[in-house]
């Protein structure tokens, strides 16, 4: 890649981190307060997943909770659906829309969905490759000029953490599709309440996108790198 090239790519670095804080800070600004906002069927946040679960006949999955913020998660190797402390017990439109969130996941295991599969999949992929890539990436940068193998190497393994991005992207939103339309349609979530649900999913659903976009950009930048250092 040329020079200018490279400049647009750092451009392109600096906006995605840019936006990408602007984005995180406008949902847990969203769901602190959507936190406040009583949900219209009255059920916490475990309850709202144990009865999607149930109507969704699914009876092997575990609801739990879990120490943090925003640290919801489904576990396809257990089974479990883990709520963090401001949604398991919570009554509010933003716990019903993260635990129908997660739900979604443990519902897309259910019926076999296709991309959730390939994301199960990358994962001891990308696990091994968190696991050794800044030292390789550092190397590789350092040692560019005589043993470029190493850079890319580390590329590759970048890479799969960029594709790992990109196939969450329509796990996630799928997960939230389900999880709306299940939440609107058992009515949970009322007329009034029901916008801020989509809201909050929303701007969840934004985060990947920009994570995704972030990798996608950081893996050019190396390959342009490794690229110039071939001529």
């Amino acid at each position: 890649m040329t020079g200018s090239s490279s400049t647009l790519l750092w451009i392109l670095l600096f906006v995605v981190m840019i936006v990408g804080m602007i984005i995180q800070k406008s949902l847990t600004s969203k769901f602190r307060k959507y936190s406040k906002i009583p949900l219209h069927d009255g059920l916490t946040g475990k309850e709202v997943a144990e009865k999607m679960l149930r109507e969704s006949g699914i009876t092997d999955v575990e609801v739990r909770p879990t120490r943090g913020m925003l640290t919801d998660f489904y576990n396809p190797g257990d089974r479990t659906i883990n709520l963090s402390e401001g949604v398991y017990s919570s009554r509010s439109v933003a716990a019903a829309a993260v635990a129908a969130h997660e739900t979604g996941h443990a519902l897309q295991h259910h019926v076999g969905y296709s991309m959730l599969r390939l994301r199960t999949a990358l994962v001891p992929v990308v696990t091994f490759s968190s696991n050794i890539l800044s030292f390789v990436l550092l190397a590789g940068l350092l040692l560019v000029r005589v043993f470029p193998q190493l850079l890319l190497f580390g590329i590759i393994l970048f890479a799969a953490t960029t594709l790992f991005s990109f196939v969450t992207l329509p796990v996630e939103i799928d997960a939230s599709r389900r999880a709306l339309s299940w939440l609107e349609r058992s009515g949970v979530t009322g007329p009034e309440d029901h916008k801020y649900a989509v809201s909050a999913l929303r701007s969840a659903a934004y985060t990947y996108v920009i994570a995704a976009v972030g990798s996608l950009a950081t893996l050019l930048y190396y390959i342009s790198i490794y690229s110039g250092s071939r001529r």
